[in-house]
């Protein structure tokens, strides 16, 4: 008897995204499906419009025209910090952290910020054992356990670039929106993301912007490819790795024996 493949639950979705300034058009109807328990890699060259699109969906930049569903319900008009209460994370390319506070610190606040009165952060997140206690477990989850008390500002890169993530995870996201977490890594420190983002994927969505082939390949489900703001192709690795249109457009650019 066969047994048919159980659906994954699409947590976010992008319907025909675009976003104009002026009279460039930066992205052009991009349709993405973040599903839980996957990692999805956007890929593209210099000014494809990666960065556009996953400020689209973060709900830094709001879209010209499209929309985005969370869990079935229109979002489109959330802001980012509202998009945060609802469960969905996002990292920056250049880390952002409180470098003078310690990494419990930077946690705490993090989590703090999911309450409806965040303006309380000094009075009530050191005394809330909730606040607490989801600072301790997301400190956990991005491998730092036992360095709570070290100052963020003195640890390394890579400790940094975990320590964002924790941030994010202290908000209790379901859907990881990662924008180069590897930027500026070594190989061993790339190692070690490359392993996290894999415990990461087991109950979230996350999507991940990155120039890093070999992670991406390493650890991405599906990968999409954007060129001129638009899809050029979508499916697994060895689809994309594969594919003709991806390795010309990336002729000239990154070259397509890495892709």
């Amino acid at each position: 008897m066969s047994h048919a493949t159980p659906q994954r639950e699409a947590l976010l979705v992008a319907e025909k995204l675009t976003r104009r300034f002026g009279g460039l058009t930066a992205n052009s109807n991009v349709n993405l499906t973040l599903e839980r328990g996957t990692l999805h890699a956007l890929l593209g060259p210099n000014g494809a419009g990666k960065s556009t699109c996953i400020n689209m969906l973060s709900g830094d930049l709001p879209p010209s025209e499209g929309r985005i569903l969370l869990g079935g319900k229109d979002i489109t008009g959330l802001s980012n910090h509202q998009r945060s209460r609802v469960g969905i994370g996002r990292s920056y390319q250049r880390t952002n952290i409180f470098p003078k506070f310690s990494v419990l610190e930077n946690c705490r606040l993090a989590a703090q910020s999911r309450r409806q009165q965040p303006w309380r952060i000094v009075k009530d997140a050191v005394r809330d054992p909730d606040t607490l206690a989801r600072a301790h477990a997301a400190i956990a989850e991005a491998g730092l356990a036992g360095r709570e008390h070290r100052i963020a500002g003195q640890m390394s890169h890579g400790e940094q670039r975990q320590l964002e993530i924790a941030m994010v995870l202290a908000t209790d996201a379901q859907v990881l929106l990662l924008d180069e977490p590897l930027a500026g890594m070594g190989s061993d420190e790339s190692a070690q993301m490359v392993e996290l983002l894999k415990r990461l994927r087991e109950n979230r969505a996350i999507l991940l912007v990155e120039h890093d082939m070999d992670a991406v390949f390493a650890v991405a489900d599906t990968i999409t490819v954007l060129v001129n703001g638009q899809v050029l192709e979508s499916g697994d690795p060895d689809t994309i790795r594969k594919s003709p249109a991806v390795q010309q457009a990336y002729l000239g650019h990154e070259g397509a024996d890495h892709v």
